[in-house]
């Protein structure tokens, strides 16, 4: 269940780091309060994780989901560059965060 709640504060990262674009640097209200909720939402399912995963790689997992997730709403909402290394490097943070799932889950 961890995993599931960890899943979701990273993908909470994305929306609120996606969120700060659309923002204007916090001027325009509902932007805001919708950054701001997924900034709340984010930080509390990241505690929730904490409470049975080890904190370094729940850390980096959250980060990689919402790495991963901000560029592909980067390419999808403000077209963003796809060049392959940039896919690739995304690949690569992705395959980290499974490995560091999987690592958890064969030392249990």
């Amino acid at each position: 269940m961890s995993w599931a709640i960890l899943l979701l504060a990273g993908i909470a990262e994305a929306g609120w780091a996606i969120g700060l674009k659309y923002t204007d640097g916090f001027t325009r209200l509902w932007p805001s309060v919708g950054t701001v909720a997924a900034m709340a939402a984010s930080f509390l399912l990241l505690s929730h994780a904490l409470k049975t995963l080890p904190v370094g790689t729940a850390y980096a997992v959250w980060v990689g989901i919402g790495t991963a997730g901000v560029t592909i709403l980067g390419i999808l909402l403000f077209e963003e560059p796809t060049h392959p290394l940039r896919l690739i490097c995304i690949g690569l943070i992705l395959i980290g965060v499974a490995g560091l799932q999987l690592h958890t889950h064969l030392q249990q």
